[in-house]
C-alpha cells in the first residue's frame, strides 16, 4: 500500500552538477517518511559511493539496481550499450508497475534516450504506466522536450562554475 495519496512525475535535467544528487536527497527523505524506494541507474556501474551507502544504510527501504556496462560514455559499444539500457528498462517497468515502491528513482535514463538507446516512447511509456500513488523520477543531461511536457515537475540544474574545467578530476564521496 502506497504511503502517498497522489504521486508525480519529476524530472531532474541540465549541464550543472547535482541531478543525481538531488535524487538521492530524495531518496533519503522518502527512506525517513517509511517509503519503499527503487534506484535503478542507467549508464552507470560500479560500487560508488551512493551505491555504497544506499545498500549499507538504506538497505532495508531502498531496492538498487544499476543498468549500466561502465563504458558507455569512455568505450562505447553500441550493441552492449543498446542491450544494457533494454535490459534495465524492462526492470525498471516492471518495478515502476509493481506497486511495491512508493517512489522510482531512474537516474541516467535521460541520458540513455539521448544516446539513442531507449527511445522517447520508452520514457513517455514509463510516464503513462506508473500507477496513481508512485512518484517517479528521472534524472539526466538532454531531457527530450515530450519528457519535459508531460512531467509535472522539470528542474534544470545549470551550471555557472564548476572545479572540473580547472582541473579536477571527480572526488570519492562528492562526485562518485
Amino acid at each position: 500500500m502506497s504511503k502517498l495519496s497522489v504521486g508525480k512525475v519529476q524530472v531532474y535535467t541540465g549541464n550543472g552538477k547535482g541531478k543525481t544528487t538531488a535524487s538521492l536527497g530524495l531518496v533519503l527523505r522518502a527512506a525517513g517518511a517509511g517509503m519503499q524506494i527503487y534506484f535503478g541507474q542507467f549508464m552507470k556501474k560500479g560500487n560508488t559511493s551512493e551505491i555504497r551507502a544506499l545498500r549499507e544504510f538504506l538497505s532495508g527501504a531502498v531496492t538498487v539496481e544499476q543498468y549500466g556496462s561502465g563504458a558507455e560514455l569512455s568505450g562505447p559499444d553500441r550493441e552492449r550499450d543498446a542491450a544494457c539500457a533494454r535490459a534495465g528498462y524492462e526492470k525498471a517497468r516492471d518495478a515502476l508497475t509493481s506497486g511495491k515502491y512508493d517512489l522510482v528513482v531512474l537516474d541516467e535514463i535521460l541520458v540513455a534516450e539521448h544516446l539513442g538507446l531507449l527511445a522517447v516512447d520508452d520514457l513517455l511509456r514509463l510516464m503513462d504506466q506508473r500507477p496513481e500513488h508512485t512518484e517517479l523520477v528521472l534524472t539526466g543531461r538532454w531531457a527530450a522536450e515530450q519528457v519535459c511536457q508531460r512531467a509535472d515537475l522539470v528542474t534544470e540544474m545549470g551550471e555557472v562554475k564548476h572545479y572540473f574545467h580547472a582541473g579536477l578530476p571527480a572526488r570519492t564521496g562528492i562526485e562518485m
